[in-house]
């Protein structure tokens, strides 16, 4: 017999706490798209009468925002304008776009010729996340999450992007906390650089049950216009199907492959 729990008043509606920082997400929301090319930089007084909120709550709103670089302040008028860091996510959003649809016929050919689970990643932060996965057509095979990050310095989607980074950024990455996620896991910064060094002569990453206990993966990176890695495509399966000798069997069509598509996003130069 199936019975409904009794729902007391409180569980009905959301704490006053909890209302009232929803209230002020979607204020926050709203005052973001109340800029426009028209009105590129408003001031307190105007942003208040637009939201219908009073100053105080705009004020503390826009101090939040400037800390998080979503919005700056003009010095010279006390104006307020959008800030570099909302160009950051729309690039980052526009990056993962742009890629996955110029990439997407080249996985599925590279599926049909590997028979293997095929990854699209992309650097977030100083991690990965993937955002394709065309899982094996095999009865055993892996799968990954969407949109779930992963960490750069143990993965082949991770090693082959960040391999190609700014000495800056590789400083950066290998100065955070380095956690091992499998027995095979390598958190040592001088072996991390060395194999950055092996991604940047033969142009791809293996990852050796690194991250994932079980699960081999052979990546390699994707440039676009300018040059510049903006992703990696990886070929990944199952250990007791794939040794370290045969998964580098798949260099090659994931080499041609990520040229392919790196030419597709402009990239004219000698792949290498």
């Amino acid at each position: 017999m199936i019975t409904a729990k009794k729902t007391s008043k409180s569980a009905k509606k959301p704490a006053l706490s909890t209302r009232k920082r929803l209230s002020s997400v979607a204020t926050a929301i709203r005052l973001l798209e109340a800029f426009s090319e028209d009105e590129a930089e408003i001031g307190v007084s105007a942003l208040a009468k637009k939201l219908k909120v009073s100053k105080s709550t705009v004020h503390r709103l826009a101090v939040t925002l400037v800390s998080a670089h979503l919005l700056e302040q003009n010095p010279e008028n006390e104006r307020y304008r959008l800030g570099i860091g909302l160009f950051g996510l729309g690039t980052l959003v526009r990056r993962r776009m742009s890629l996955s649809n110029e990439a997407r016929p080249y996985l599925f050919e590279l599926r049909k010729l590997t028979g293997e689970t095929i990854l699209l990643g992309i650097p977030s932060d100083m991690e990965v996340m993937h955002v394709y996965d065309l899982e094996s057509p095999q009865a055993l095979g892996i799968k990954s999450d969407l949109g779930a990050r992963r960490p750069a310095h143990c993965t082949a989607i991770g090693r082959a992007i960040f391999a190609f980074a700014s000495e800056k950024t590789i400083d950066k990455l290998l100065s955070g906390p380095l956690r091992s996620r499998t027995k095979q896991s390598v958190t040592d910064p001088h072996l991390l650089r060395k194999a950055f060094a092996e991604v940047r002569r033969c142009g791809f990453a293996v990852e050796d049950e690194e991250n994932q206990p079980g699960v081999r993966v052979i990546a390699a990176p994707v440039r676009d216009a300018t040059g510049a890695v903006v992703g990696a495509v990886g070929v990944a399966g199952p250990s007791q199907r794939l040794s370290l000798d045969s998964i580098e069997k798949f260099a090659q069509p994931l080499l041609e492959t990520v040229a392919a598509i790196s030419t597709r996003l402009g990239y004219g130069a000698p792949y290498s």
